[in-house]
């Protein structure tokens, strides 16, 4: 028995001894994995290099990105020059991940209205970009949604149901383009002259004209001539309107007018045209745009889209 006993004290002990040569083993080959890394060489995890399918797979997205973004550049030249552009527009740079916040400008306030819409001229921005914007919706030039969509001009668009209300499908296919539809009233009326309900009227009719027709009701209004009361932004506020943009330059065919001092383009200004053609000024809906993007690009900005940063 005595000697049963030795034997199974040597055994235990040398299963013990093995045990340990083991794990000693075993820890070594962990450090030295780790050291080496998922790919077997020292140092760790390495980018794939030249000759490995990761690297292939890398330089071909480089190349076909690259690719791409030739092509853009000659599409955007080759419709500048079609559309008779002197220089290609600016590109606009990514929208700001959070939205700017947007205060009433100075002079432009109505009593109690610190919980009202914004009133405002320009987007507070240190980017050189303006926006565009264009009222009403009388004229209906085919020529303006493709140029603006081969020349990648974003802009939005303010309507007015009485002149709106003879095409709607040419403004559904102006936001299938992806131009947000915004309100500008049902009969573009003097607002200020008129009764808090016969306001509402005109401003939650066309929410609801606008929700009819297009699916959407918008938190864009510009009121007509740009005139409004503490009435007109409680009544906007109360169907769904969270801004009111207004302008601090308008474009023509011909000219452009400026509200500020300095008549000149600022960071953030908005400017303003309208849906008109050869009937109402100096020529078509594509003079206009020419002669608004050879002012903003010849000053150095980019257009970008409103509704990005309201």
């Amino acid at each position: 028995m005595q000697l049963v006993r030795q034997k199974e004290k040597f055994a235990t002990k040398r299963r013990g001894t093995v045990c340990a040569v083991l794990a000693v083993l075993m820890a070594g080959a962990a450090a030295s994995g780790c050291a080496a890394g998922e790919d077997g060489r020292a140092g760790g995890p390495r980018e794939p290099v030249a000759g490995r399918p990761g690297a292939a797979a890398q330089k071909d997205a480089a190349a076909a990105e690259a690719r791409r973004l030739k092509r853009e550049q000659a599409a955007r030249v080759a419709a500048a020059r079609k559309w008779g552009l002197a220089k290609m527009p600016l590109a606009a740079p990514a929208p700001p991940a959070v939205k700017p916040r947007i205060t009433t400008r100075e002079g432009f306030e109505v009593e109690g209205g610190e919980t009202l819409p914004p009133v405002f001229t320009t987007v507070p921005t240190k980017e050189r970009i303006v926006f565009l914007t264009m009222d009403d919706g009388a004229e209906k030039d085919p020529e303006l949604l493709r140029m603006m969509t081969e020349l990648k001009i974003p802009y939005s668009a303010f309507l007015s149901d009485y002149v709106v209300s003879d095409d709607y499908g040419y403004f559904k296919d102006m936001q299938a383009r992806g131009v947000t539809l915004n309100n500008h009233t049902l009969n573009h009326r003097y607002l200020p002259g008129l009764s808090k309900e016969e306001q509402r009227r005109e401003i939650c009719g066309e929410q609801d004209k606008l929700e009819k027709y297009f699916g959407k009701r918008p938190t864009l209004f510009r009121p007509p001539y740009g005139n409004y009361n503490g009435d007109t932004l409680r009544v906007a506020r109360s169907c769904g309107i969270k801004a009111v943009p207004l302008w601090a330059a308008e474009a023509f065919p011909d000219h452009m007018e400026w509200r500020e001092w300095d008549q000149d383009l600022h960071p953030g200004d908005i400017i303003l045209t309208h849906f008109r053609g050869e009937e109402d000024w100096e020529g078509s809906m594509a003079d206009m745009i020419r002669r608004v993007m050879k002012t903003v690009t010849d000053k150095g900005y980019a257009v970008a889209r409103l509704e990005d940063y309201v």
